[in-house]
């Protein structure tokens, strides 16, 4: 019988508007009918609006690639982020969103990565040796990789570490604003006028605001040593340095602090979510696992150049990405008339990307449940890479940190297998949920083993 990585048990029966609502609500997997892991488009229909749920490749082409300003970001699903995120280019569209990325980009080019790296390389140590009070009894190893993702936002992008009192406390309310954010404001599902007042948990509210305040403090003290000629060479200051080549302005502090609230969700919440889940997947595939350390025992440096070189490392991180991809759904919304597959798309229809179904599609893939690193090097795998894999978007939205992820995941991973074995505990599979991210309804638990 074939190894397969956990799936979430998906519903077969045909269920009320309202039934999937409070389905949707305790988690998007779990709610959706098995027939979408086949399925090029489903509609699904409230009282409100059309919704279109995508998996055909030319289709989700169209939107992400062919034709995006036909298909922004749906404001719908974004309610629920304002608190934290205000206006940063996570929620902006049209002309706003491109000033907006104009500014950032060239902070994340290929050559400011290089200068990244060390920072990247001491989060990955101090996790390393972090883990060696963890060894030989279970570990619930997404609170470990959080940590250590933190680590590397804070590192690369204010040259602090997490130990650092300001970086510790919006780390410790970050955590309480995940659990306290729900999967979807009511604004999701019910068009409420602009003037209406947004209903959030109180908690909510507040730890946005606490986690603001904070980042407003690092971003004024930042702001104040680049007049001063002091800032560190790090991503921050290369941002908030950087003037629109169009308007010649650059962000003030409110909009910093929008963009590093973005940076700390993006950057923090989804590696941790990818990481975690490889580790669990080498656990569960230990032949994998010993490749991943053998690679990196035999790199004679870690240098940024080297961690290029990681294949086998880079293989299975990408394969667990493409299984339990980190922002499980993407949503657009159709701004023109579209068709797509002979049904008339009109404006104001939701179209829903779906990484998590489109990346496990049983039409494209083979073996789509399975995991499987040496996919990549075939036929299947480079079409489908090309067609069916976005963990990261694709087209002009396409994630900012996507090249940031790609080697801080594959540097991160081969740095912990180096120095510990890692295996599953007996009794604790984890079972996949969504929520600001896919991360595993009670935690995902290993044991460390130092090799």
């Amino acid at each position: 019988m074939t190894l397969r990585p956990p799936k979430p048990a998906v519903r077969a029966e045909r269920v009320s508007l309202w039934r999937y609502l409070k389905l949707f609500r305790q988690d998007i997997l779990s709610a959706q009918p098995a027939k979408l892991y086949r399925a090029w488009m489903a509609e699904f229909r409230t009282p409100f609006f059309r919704s279109y749920l995508v998996n055909q490749p030319e289709l989700v082409k169209r939107v992400l690639k062919d034709s995006p300003k036909d298909f922004p970001k749906s404001g719908r699903i974004s309610e629920g982020l304002r608190p934290l995120l205000g206006n940063s280019v996570f929620l902006t569209n049209g002309a706003e969103w491109e000033r907006q990325r104009r500014i950032i980009d060239p902070a994340f080019e290929g050559g400011r990565l290089r200068d990244t790296f060390p920072a990247m390389l001491a989060a990955a140590d101090k996790a390393v040796e972090r883990l060696a009070a963890k060894t030989d009894r279970p570990v619930e190893i997404e609170e470990e990789t959080s940590h250590v993702a933190a680590d590397v936002i804070f590192r690369t992008l204010f040259s602090i570490p997490i130990e650092h009192q300001v970086a510790t406390e919006v780390f410790s309310r970050f955590r309480d604003y995940q659990r306290s954010q729900p999967i979807v404001n009511l604004a999701a599902f019910v068009p409420l006028p602009r003037w209406m007042p947004r209903f959030f948990r109180r908690s909510t509210k507040r730890n946005a605001a606490e986690i603001r305040g904070l980042i407003t403090r690092l971003t004024a003290e930042r702001m104040a040593q680049i007049e001063a000629g002091t800032a560190p060479d790090d991503l921050a200051t290369k941002i908030m340095s950087t003037k629109d080549p169009v308007t010649g302005e650059g962000f003030d502090t409110e909009e910093m602090v929008d963009q590093v609230a973005i940076f700390f969700l993006a950057g923090h919440e989804t590696s941790a979510s990818a990481l975690a889940w490889t580790l669990y997947l080498l656990a569960l595939f230990p032949d994998w696992q010993e490749q991943v350390a053998e690679e990196a025992e035999a790199l004679s440096e870690w240098s940024f150049r080297s961690v290029a070189g990681l294949k086998v490392s880079r293989d299975v991180f990408r394969e667990a990405l493409r299984l339990y991809p980190p922002v499980p759904m993407m949503v657009r919304e159709a701004t023109c008339p579209h068709e797509f597959r002979g049904r008339d798309v009109e404006p104001g229809s939701q179209i829903v990307l779906s990484p998590w179904h489109l990346q496990r599609h049983e039409r494209l893939w083979d073996n789509p449940d399975d995991f499987d690193p040496s996919r990549w090097k075939t036929e299947n795998g480079k079409t489908c890479q090309r067609d069916a894999f976005i963990p990261f978007s694709a087209g002009p939205r396409v994630c900012t940190g996507a090249g940031f992820a790609m080697i801080e995941g594959p540097l991160l991973l081969s740095r912990i297998l180096q120095t510990y074995r890692i295996d599953a505990v007996p009794g604790k599979e984890p079972v996949p949920v969504a929520h600001l991210t896919v991360r595993s309804e009670n935690g995902i638990w290993l044991q460390l083993t130092r090799r």
